[in-house]
């Protein structure tokens, strides 16, 4: 199995739920999606462009999957279109049955991931990200922190336990901490 990094964005309190868009996922009542806007900028951008352009491939749960999949084939002039296009693109579904975007492969389970050999990165994707920690199979996290308590939602550590040192942080123009983890058995 190649490295496995989850790319998350967070709350101080650790929520993960909606970070783009106010109506991408309502589950259990959350109204605070799209709470990540207001902390992008220039750095946050380039730092995200790095990990998107560094090689290796995506995985997704279904969920992020389906939601990218609705929106990013069809944004004529972003240049992540094209990387998200033409970057093979990993999905862990067991409702599943096809994966249609270009370039993607469906894996059943999320013990599968063990056997894909290339990098992986995760983009959002709670329930597969808890998972994949709760198998010891994550080596980096970059977690980018935004300075805001909501209080309620998904949290990516909610009931899992992961020892991990920092490696690398920098603030961002809007006050959002990047930080980078690796796992502490890593070297």
């Amino acid at each position: 199995m190649g490295k496995l990094v989850l790319v998350e964005h967070l709350t101080l309190d650790g929520v993960m739920q909606a970070p783009g868009r106010v109506d991408e996922d309502g589950r259990d009542g959350f109204a605070h999606g799209g709470w990540a806007v207001p902390g992008n900028d220039e750095v946050m951008a380039s730092v995200l462009g790095e990990g998107m352009g560094g090689g290796g491939a995506l995985l997704f749960g279904r969920r992020t999957y389906e939601d990218f999949y609705g929106y990013w084939p069809h944004q004529g002039g972003n240049p992540f279109t094209d990387v998200l296009n033409r970057t093979r693109k990993y999905v862990v579904s067991r409702t599943m049955t096809e994966a249609p975007w270009e370039n993607s492969v469906l894996l059943k389970d999320a013990g599968d991931v063990e056997g894909v050999e290339e990098d992986l990165t995760v983009l959002g994707s709670g329930v597969l990200a808890r998972e994949l920690m709760r198998r010891g199979l994550v080596d980096e996290w970059l977690l980018m922190i935004h300075p805001l308590v909501l209080g309620t939602g998904r949290r990516l550590f909610d009931g899992v336990e992961t020892r991990i040192r920092l490696v690398d942080s920098m603030v961002t123009t809007t006050g959002v901490v990047i930080a980078t983890y690796r796992s502490k058995e890593e070297a």
